[in-house]
């Protein structure tokens, strides 16, 4: 049956009437130089040529053989090479020619047949030499097995293979990879020699494992040994990790005086290393100084655009980079993908999904939940969950994107069905999965449900609670109004509650009221960031709603003493490509006369509904214009130029860089059903969507 199979693909592999064009092997040297020729050139075609000529002449020696599975792993077959395998019989093989299957079994990603392979050749009685060692310890890390790493370290161990530089590298590799560092620091320590890619190795596995001042450490001793590119790559990311300049910039200096500055590996970590150190400057003139680049090359510029926040410039590499004939792969999608998300472009997050499905990249988990992280971004729910919906495979990331989209969008109940709907599929939820999930059941009053999700983070998935997941429990908590039972919390959290769980309990305050809980907890966030306007607005408010003005006031005034102001809001809406920016009262349109006029229009139809004017949110009006006041917000304004401009039926998409205020709520809400639009805003903690006279968050937020 196997050999059936190897003939068909031969054949298939061959010219049109299924013949092989046949080659006249005068000697092994003229059959091995030919099989060299079709590694260099890729070419299966040639290949399986050389291959049937190989059988019909009855020269299917076990060199042969050997070198035909390492053609066909170049020509990018493995399947080929597999079956010559399998057609092989077992007496003919050797430890040379498993360990060349091995070898490509692992170079193509494929660890678990490796490993099959492996104990298979151990029941045949052929022994593993280092080789065949320094073959399967990859596989053991690509899959993170560390088990298996474990007992093929106890295995070479038996054969004595230890004390090879080459065995104990990759041993140590596989360590480092697979996340333990102590077994990969012993074996280290144990090696008779070391060589530089020993040292390399150890270095890259502190940096994959964040420990990045080990890696310097490191660093500093292989500079006796003439270090190399990735050597220097290693070092200038953990800079980068620990936002080391000053290191970085005497290894920039040590990378010169080496001559390596020329190098494509060793330029993009520079230009990675500068970009998260905050010197976007210098990375760009780097960048720009000339020398090869390639992909990463642009992805690292583009990923330090977005690490930036210059999301703009970001998407100008982009076009530059398909300018120079540079192919985007899925990390260039991706980071562009984030760009668009954070300025909330709709358009060009649009065109950026049809370039990827004109290239094929739409099979990439990671460019998929790209997209459904952009489209969630930018206010169409409907688009995320198609793009979800199409994609196969959703691994967690996807899945997490997909959760948090829901709950930003105010779909608390969909994200919780849809985190149960993953757990069903098998799929495991991560740390930011959970705080997508407990922020979902803080915005829908689910407290048991909370707690349920909380309390599985450690028994189930043996993930530590962070103090993301924390302030969650806290806003869930405070929303229901027992502030007792969450403050309770707080002094029983085993980690030291930051300005997020605090900021968290304050807001419960401000929702419910409570003047003593608020003041003691705004000291205590005074003193942890004292520059955070929010925190004095929260509390100045709360004492405006309880009468105590001489109190808020000063609150505004210690503002003033700490230098500290308030954020002044404004919204944007986007029409035809222009992006019309407003702060409240605002005159500055060309036609501002229009807009005041639909405002009024407005207000007279809301009225007639019902509508009765929240003061309490205008907290910065004379006494007896807080209506007046309240009409003029930002996101009011915007709304009634996007009712003028845009064309009926079509949804209204408002962003804005404070949270929307309750009586802006309720006017959405109106609007949305008198004029029969969807109203889409965006503010700085969620999405609300308005349709038919209701909100996504079913006014619970």
């Amino acid at each position: 049956m196997i050999i059936m199979k190897l003939t068909l693909l031969i054949r298939r592999s061959s010219n049109q009437n299924g013949v092989p064009k046949l080659h006249r092997f005068s000697s092994v040297p003229d059959i091995k130089l030919h099989l060299n020729k079709a590694a260099k050139l890729k070419n299966l075609k040639h290949a399986t040529q050389i291959h049937s000529q190989i059988v019909t002449t009855n020269r299917t020696s076990l060199g042969n053989i050997n070198s035909l599975i390492v053609v066909y792993a170049k020509c990018g077959s493995i399947k080929h090479a597999v079956l010559l395998f399998g057609t092989t019989p077992r007496a003919s093989t050797s430890v040379v020619t498993w360990t060349t299957l091995i070898t490509q079994l692992s170079h193509f990603n494929k660890p678990f047949q490796a490993l099959s392979s492996f104990n298979l050749m151990r029941t045949t009685g052929i022994y593993p030499n280092q080789f065949t060692f320094s073959a399967i310890l990859p596989a053991c890390a690509h899959a993170t097995l560390l088990s298996q790493g474990q007992q093929i370290h106890a295995l070479l161990y038996k054969h004595a293979f230890h004390t090879d530089t080459f065995v104990a590298t990759a041993l140590l590799h596989m360590y480092a990879t697979c996340g333990s560092m102590s077994l990969a620091e012993n074996v280290f320590d144990q090696m008779p020699h070391r060589n530089l890619v020993s040292w390399n190795s150890l270095i890259v596995g502190f940096v994959k494992n964040k420990m990045y001042g080990r890696a310097i450490g490191c660093f500093r001793e292989v500079l006796s040994l003439d270090p190399d590119q990735v050597s220097f790559s290693s070092v200038l990311s953990a800079c980068a990790g620990l936002v080391e300049l000053g290191f970085g910039k005497q290894v920039h200096g040590s990378v010169v005086k080496h001559g390596l500055v020329g190098l494509v590996y060793v330029k993009n970590s520079l230009v990675d290393m500068y970009c998260k150190c905050g010197f976007f400057e210098d990375a760009t003139k780097l960048f720009c100084g000339g020398g090869d680049r390639d992909v990463v090359t642009w992805n690292v510029m583009i990923m330090g655009c977005v690490h930036s926040q210059n999301f703009e410039q970001a998407c100008t590499f982009f076009q530059a980079m398909i300018r120079e004939g540079v192919e985007p792969d899925e990390a260039s999608y991706s980071s562009l993908l984030h760009a668009s998300a954070s300025i909330s472009a709709l358009a060009q997050g649009t065109l950026i999904h049809c370039h990827v499905l004109k290239t094929g990249h739409m099979k990439n988990a990671c460019v998929s939940s790209s997209l459904v992280t952009m489209y969630g971004k930018c206010g169409s729910l409907f688009d995320a969950y198609r793009v979800f919906g199409e994609t196969k495979d959703c691994n967690v990331v996807c899945w997490t994107a997909m959760i948090t989209v829901c709950h930003q969008h105010g779909c608390a109940n969909e994200a919780i069905e849809l985190f149960e709907e993953m757990l069903k599929e098998g799929i495991v939820p991560e740390y930011i999965t959970f705080v997508s999930v407990l922020s979902a059941c803080s915005h829908t009053g689910k407290v048991d449900d909370g707690f349920k999700y909380f309390n599985s983070m450690s028994d189930v998935h043996n993930i530590e609670p962070g103090l993301e997941h924390y302030a969650c429990m806290v806003d869930l908590l405070g929303r229901v109004g027992r502030l007792e039972e969450a403050w309770r919390f707080i002094e029983l959290m085993p980690i030291e509650p930051d300005s997020s769980v605090w900021g968290a309990f304050l807001g419960a305050c401000g929702k419910h009221g409570n003047v003593e809980m608020g003041r003691e907890v705004a000291e205590r966030l005074f003193e942890l960031e004292p520059d955070n306007p929010g925190n004095y607005v929260v509390l100045a408010n709360i004492y405006t709603r309880h009468g105590m003005l001489e109190e808020a006031d000063e609150v505004r005034r210690l503002m003033g003493i700490n230098g500290v102001r308030k954020e002044t809001g404004c919204s944007w809406i986007d029409v035809k490509n222009r992006t019309f920016v407003f702060n409240v009262n605002d005159r500055s349109h060309s036609r501002t006369q229009e807009i005041y006029e639909m405002l009024q229009k407005l207000k007279e139809l809301i009225k007639k509904r019902g509508y009765v004017a929240e003061t309490q949110f205008a907290t910065n009006s004379v006494e007896g214009s807080e209506e007046q006041s309240l009409w003029c917000h930002s996101e009011k304004l915007a709304l009634a130029f996007g009712l003028l401009v845009l064309p009926p039926g079509s949804p209204v998409r408002i962003k804005k860089n404070l949270r929307t205020c309750g009586d802006c709520h309720t006017v959405m809400k109106f609007a949305s059903e008198i004029f029969q639009r969807e109203i889409i805003v965006r503010d700085i903690n969620r999405f609300h969507r308005f349709t038919n006279g209701s909100c996504s968050c079913r006014d619970y937020w």
